[in-house]
């Protein structure tokens, strides 16, 4: 009997160890966990997914407001398209002169432009050239 309490202590202390081992490496496995941090794998996947989908988003929410912006400028600047399937001459014939108008008046506009683009240029030259003169000027008097 002696010898079957002293199994049965021994398989109890044994027992009891192995729960404390047990128990140590579960507190170790935990505290391992913990130090991780905040982003998993499985969280840094969702977020990548989300952060790709809102781009794409953002990607297409672009185009398109480029894509209103271009036909905005295009209508205004070309007008919108007459109906001539069904006009006859008189239709047609005002229609060109319209064309024949804004065509005048684009050209006039473009004349405009181009002369105060070049006056701009000559007020540039004259003002370069002046300003190395000065420097001359102001290099020969100090030597």
């Amino acid at each position: 009997m002696a010898d079957d309490e002293a199994k049965k202590a021994k398989q109890a202390e044994i027992d009891r160890k192995r729960a404390e081992v047990r128990k140590r490496m579960e507190e170790a496995s935990k505290a391992k966990k913990a130090k991780k941090g905040f982003m998993t794998p499985d969280r840094k996947k969702k977020l990548r997914l989300l952060l790709r989908k809102k781009a794409a988003e953002e990607l297409k929410k672009e185009q398109e407001r480029k894509a209103a912006e271009r036909r905005r400028i295009i209508e205004e600047r070309c007008g919108t398209p007459k109906d001539l399937d069904d006009a006859n001459e008189e239709v047609m014939k005002k229609v060109l002169r319209d064309y024949h108008e804004r065509i005048n008046r684009l050209e006039d506009q473009k004349f405009d432009l181009e002369y105060l683009v070049k006056k701009k240029d000559f007020e540039v030259r004259i003002k370069r050239d002046l300003c190395n003169i000065v420097l001359k000027q102001t290099l020969i008097f100090l030597f």
